[in-house]
């Protein structure tokens, strides 16, 4: 299959550029609102996690990476993991509901919050959260995109690519909602079944990974033909790619679940203490506003 360069490349990164800046300062806007009336409202620590989160989608999207996406199999890994893995995890953890209803322009900010509370909405967002629809919409997009037909589709059309991309970062986020849950003043996910939640969800990964790195043949024939300015075989290339995706989940679901079997073992005290200064932080500060958004 020939290298398909796609014309519209600068201008998607052009607008997706402008777009995160756009929700970066939408975001800074509301977290600052937030701290100026509430001294424990949303840390540094976290508008870094989240501002950052958003970079790693502009790198993996928008940057000079994804000009060799075509090139190399290990660089269209190192999209996905940054779209599906890290990325979503690091804008959760900014807790950026909350920073982005007060960001907004206050009546902008009103119909956000009506739409939060719409039954319907709320319905839909416990449906989708659920621990065993987050993890099958995460696991069916992984190996749905890595069959070698769904993977050429994406390759040769750039409609299709651009909606491997947003697939990879909307399961993703779906799939770190539960564990990271931004909003625990109103989830009532248990803790406990998470730790099963995130060794399962290492399965699939391992199971496409290892067949990366053990198969003696190039899976996907894109890269046989791809340009070649780097001293590496396709085969090598493909190695590289499966080691990467197995040793970065690993990596990133071990760190999770020991930081929720930390929090398990914590005294039920300190975990109360940290709910009630989330739920004094959860009251927006629009005026006019006096109820507690609740989302699930």
């Amino acid at each position: 299959m020939p290298h398909v360069h796609h014309p519209s490349h600068d201008s998607c990164a052009f607008w997706l550029t402008v777009g995160l800046s756009v929700v970066a300062l939408v975001y800074l806007r509301g977290t600052a609102c937030l701290r100026s009336a509430h001294s424990n409202a949303v840390s540094a620590c976290r508008a870094g996690s989240f501002l950052f989160g958003l970079f790693l989608i502009w790198f993996a999207v928008a940057s000079p990476l994804a000009r060799l996406d075509q090139e190399l199999l290990t660089v269209h890994m190192v999209r996905h993991l940054l779209l599906m893995t890290i990325a979503p995890s690091l804008l959760w953890l900014g807790e950026p509901i909350l920073a982005f209803v007060h960001g907004l322009p206050a009546p902008a900010a009103q119909g956000a919050i009506s739409l939060l509370r719409w039954y319907p909405l709320r319905r839909l967002g416990r449906t989708s959260a659920s621990l065993t629809f987050c993890w099958l919409a995460a696991a069916g997009t992984l190996v749905a995109w890595h069959v070698p037909a769904l993977f050429s589709l994406g390759m040769r059309s750039e409609m299709w690519h651009g909606i491997e991309q947003a697939s990879f970062l909307a399961s993703g986020l779906l799939f770190w909602w539960p564990v990271v849950q931004p909003w625990p003043g109103v989830a009532n996910w248990p803790e406990w079944p998470i730790l099963l939640y995130l060794l399962l969800a290492t399965l699939p990964c391992d199971v496409l990974s290892g067949f990366l790195v053990f198969c003696d043949r190039v899976v996907y024939e894109t890269y046989f033909s791809a340009a070649r300015s780097f001293l590496t075989s396709p085969l090598e290339d493909q190695q590289c790619a499966g080691a990467l995706m197995w040793s970065c989940v690993t990596i990133v679901y071990l760190v999770a679940g020991t930081v929720l079997a930390v929090r398990l073992l914590a005294p039920k005290s300190s975990r109360k203490r940290d709910s009630v200064q989330w739920g004094v932080q959860a009251r927006p500060v629009h005026a006019g506003v006096a109820k507690p958004v609740e989302v699930l």
